[in-house]
């Protein structure tokens, strides 16, 4: 299995939004997240920024850019990402303080996780639990 060897995420949710300056509000105020870096260009649209949380990172930037990528986005519908957290219930509480849209609270799965589901400002769905991927692998 490939990877970097030195605790670096080797993947990374990769996301676009009209606003991406409300985005980074939203997922450091309500989610939790901790902004990495932004760079931002001349006309203050974001280029690129990376948000960590639990291990993982994020990376996100504007629509309308025109970079090569923003092209291949264009038609993209809302995506979807998992983050591991230790204490749902304490996530979901700090979600709601900020005015998240929840769609799921906090629930317990059959698989043995608890977790929740979010809607970012801009559609995204973001499911926030305690199943961590391949942990038994």
């Amino acid at each position: 299995m490939a990877g970097t060897g030195d605790g670096r995420p080797t993947i990374c949710p990769t996301l676009l939004y009209a606003d991406a300056k409300a985005a980074i509000r939203q997922l450091t105020e309500a989610f939790g997240f901790t902004e990495l870096a932004v760079y931002e260009s001349e006309d203050g649209s974001v280029v690129h920024a990376e948000l960590a949380q639990a291990g993982g990172v994020v990376m996100l930037g504007s629509k309308g850019t025109g970079s090569r990528f923003d092209e291949a986005m264009r038609d993209a519908g809302p995506s979807g990402a998992y983050v591991v957290v230790d204490d749902v219930d304490a996530h979901h509480r700090r979600a709601v303080e900020h005015g998240a849209e929840i769609l799921m609270p906090p629930t317990d799965q059959d698989y043995g996780s608890r977790d929740y589901m979010a809607r970012d400002l801009e559609g995204n769905v973001w499911s926030f639990g305690t199943y961590a991927p391949g942990a038994g692998a």
